[in-house]
């Protein structure tokens, strides 16, 4: 009889401690990137000209600056208490975090309390209020030397010298026709609207006409009646924004238009002064996105100077980045591009003369990083070690010479001194949570400046592991699998696929787990799951032949790989091929409906949020680089629109979409329920009512529970 009750004390508190290690909902959405993620130095930066560095260290309430050395002592500068009591002169609320500051002086910062600039000298103790904007503006962009300040206010754009009065240089702008702000839906690599020359005495912004652009409207639910707030929405095949750039000069208080000429549909991207500010580079690319061409422009008359060179390719040509000027020779440029298949760096003169390639390989450059102080070096972030690592290398310009400065496997971030003499590197895998060192121009360590503790400790977690298998083509797919921490291979589990399957993402790489979806992944294996991702052709780094296998035809190809891992995995005598899953999200959504509707019933559960269904109802930029036009384009568009598959939905889905979506409009997932209504399908749906793309704040708690519970109790 005792026997028999220790064995059930026993059980019960194997069971109890497994609910307790357990991951919740709540920690999947409040604590992935804080206590259940890996240790950090918050807000970690070099100092301008000493080889030491700065952060943030939190001491229970306060928050501290300090500073470290190459031989790790560390020092501390000014805590959040202290500059509260300074700030307190101009604003009566504390701050409860440390601002995000600027160095610029190796004993002065700079930072932004609301639409007021601040300084704060170290060595001094004093802080001193440098310059302020109103309180409404917009997208404000400081000079380098934070002397001259531009923002945008009601769509116009204003600028700010010194203590000046602010100069508004333009008064006709509105909703539909912008000044000083992104353009052309933040793609090719265009996230502002302001361009600073490097003295500060001259500035370039967008101008973006967006008159003939479809008002797009957005139900606000919250009013009674409900109200439309309308976007500028430019789908695919229709009417795109007209595109022009502007040079304003400070000193001689004129503004000169850049006269590109072109279809006003064009694309203007790649901005990029000239040192010596007398002149500035764009490149110039069609509505087709497979012709660009790179010009130099003068910036006193307006007019083209030189063009540089062009790209073409037969499907598509997608600048990303600007001009790297050699800083020892401003005749010297670096430009990165795919025109061999795979991002490289090469070398021209500013006559559009190429000298040489940099670098070359079957694989690509993910970040460039700058120059060393002489300026005979580049630095770069590349896959050469392998699709799922990145590691960090220097590049001599002359001899084009290759130098590994990272070893260790996994996912290095590295950030360059000034000097180009010493590096912070960042780094993890699937081993390591974080290691933080600094590195010399060798490579070696000069010290350790974190080492994280395993942040999940102590929790109920399997193995993860990354693996290839090989496509139709025989190209090697990188897949991940998650193992439930009791993993028997003599027993049978249910398996959820997490897909995204589109370009620019790349999901398998060897890095720490972090974030909603990496707990998540947990928490359903700690439910018994499996859970599996495999990135298809046409996601990211992989080459341009990878990348455009998809072209014209969206979610065919990515079906087909993805199901070279279901055949994968049904091969494995531990799964159940009768309880196979699949979620994702934009395109990942996308991606689950096709699966859903286009894999012979593969599929028994899906869950899709803020899913693309027809790609008629997504934008001009993104979707006709891939598909072309709906005209051009026909057949590719009706073989990749899912509300054509409607009546192949056997199994359980559940799409959720968030009404405010700007990005993927809610009329796709409406589309499709009423398409299911009309043929008697049964489809379950959840509106996330005011939340755009994404779905955040506390509502995040609901969604990852319906999602958890959907497959609890469907798969």
């Amino acid at each position: 009889m005792k026997k028999h009750l220790l064995i059930i004390i026993i059980v019960l508190t194997n069971l109890v401690f497994a609910q307790e290690n357990k991951f919740s909902t709540e920690d999947i959405v409040l604590n992935s990137y804080t206590t259940l993620a890996p240790s950090s130095m918050e807000q970690l930066k070099w100092l301008p000209n000493d080889a030491e560095y700065s952060y943030i260290e939190h001491d229970g309430k306060n928050q501290i600056l300090m500073k470290g050395t190459r031989s790790g002592k560390k020092i501390s500068l000014v805590d959040l208490e202290e500059l509260n009591s300074k700030l307190i002169v101009y604003e009566k609320k504390s701050n409860d975090r440390f601002p995000k500051y600027t160095w610029i002086t190796d004993s002065k910062f700079v930072f932004w309390i609301k639409n007021i600039l601040f300084s704060y000298d170290v060595r001094l103790k004093e802080i001193k209020k440098m310059n302020e904007i109103p309180t409404e503006a917009e997208d404000k962009s400081t000079s380098f030397d934070y002397k001259n300040i531009a923002y945008v206010l009601d769509y116009n754009f204003f600028v700010k010298s010194g203590s000046n009065d602010a100069e508004q240089l333009t008064h006709d702008g509105s909703y539909d026709f912008t000044y000083g702000k992104s353009v052309s839906r933040n793609e090719f690599g265009i996230n502002e609207g302001i361009f600073w020359s490097p003295s500060g005495k001259k500035i370039a912004f967008y101008h973006e006409d967006l008159r003939s652009v479809t008002d797009y409207p957005l139900l606000k639910l919250n009013t009674i009646p409900a109200k439309t707030e309308l976007i500028k929405y430019p789908m695919a095949g229709g009417k795109s924004p007209k595109v022009s750039l502007a040079v304003y000069d400070l000193e001689q208080k004129k503004t000169t238009w850049l006269e590109t000429i072109g279809p006003e549909d064009q694309y203007l991207t790649s901005i990029t002064w000239a040192p010596d500010e007398q002149s500035i580079y764009l490149g110039q690319l069609n509505r087709d996105q497979n012709h660009l061409k790179l010009y130099k422009y003068s910036v006193s008359s307006g007019k083209q100077d030189t063009l540089l060179f062009e790209e073409k390719n037969d499907k598509y040509v997608e600048p990303e980045d600007g001009l790297k000027f050699l800083p020892n020779d401003s005749e010297k440029f670096i430009w990165l591009s795919r025109r061999d298949g795979w991002k490289h760096a090469y070398l021209y003169t500013t006559k559009g003369k190429l000298i040489k390639q940099l670098t070359k390989g079957d694989w690509e450059i993910t970040e460039f990083h700058g120059f060393d102080g002489a300026g005979e070096n580049i630095f770069i972030t590349s896959t050469e070690a392998g699709p799922d690592q990145r590691q960090f290398y220097r590049v001599n310009i002359k001899t084009v010479e290759k130098n590994l400065l990272t070893s260790d496997a996994g996912s290095h971030s590295v950030d360059i001194h000034s000097s180009g003499f010493y590096f912070i590197d960042s780094y993890s895998s699937l081993e390591v949570p974080k290691r933080v060192r600094l590195i010399n121009y060798k490579g070696e360590t000069e010290s350790i400046l974190l080492n994280s503790p395993d942040p999940l400790i102590g929790k109920n977690i399997g193995k993860t592991e990354i693996f290839t298998i090989k496509a139709s083509d025989n190209t090697d797919l990188y897949c991940r699998t998650v193992f439930p921490s009791d993993f028997d291979a003599t027993k049978k589990y249910p398996v959820i696929i997490y897909v995204y399957g589109g370009p620019h993402a790349q999901l398998i790489t060897n890095t720490w787990p972090v974030g909603r979806y990496s707990l998540w992944f947990y928490r359903m294996a700690q439910e018994g799951y499996i859970v599996f991702t495999l990135d298809n052709r046409g996601s990211s780094n992989r080459g341009l032949e990878f990348e455009q296998a998809t072209f014209r035809n969206l979610g065919t190809v990515e079906i087909e790989d993805q199901l070279k891992g279901i055949e994968y995995l049904t091969s494995l005598p531990y799964i159940d091929s009768n309880r196979i899953g699949v979620y994702g999200w934009s395109y990942g959504g996308f991606m689950t409906t096709s699966l859903m509707l286009r894999a012979n019933n593969k599929f028994k559960v899906g869950v899709a949020g803020g899913a693309v269904i027809d790609w008629n109802m997504y934008e001009v930029m993104y979707t006709e680089r891939y598909m072309d036009t709906p005209e051009t384009n026909k057949e590719g568009y009706e073989k990749a629109s899912l509300l054509n598959y409607v009546d192949n939905l056997n199994g359980k889905l559940l799409l959720v979409h968030g009404t405010d979506d700007p990005t993927v409009v809610w009329q796709n997932t409406l589309r499709f329920a009423q398409e299911a209504m009309h043929k008697n399908k049964k489809l379950d749906y959840f509106p996330y009512v005011g939340h755009p793309h994404g779905v955040g704040g506390k509502d995040a708690i609901h969604l990852y529970q319906k999602i958890t519970d959907y497959f609890l109790e469907n798969l």
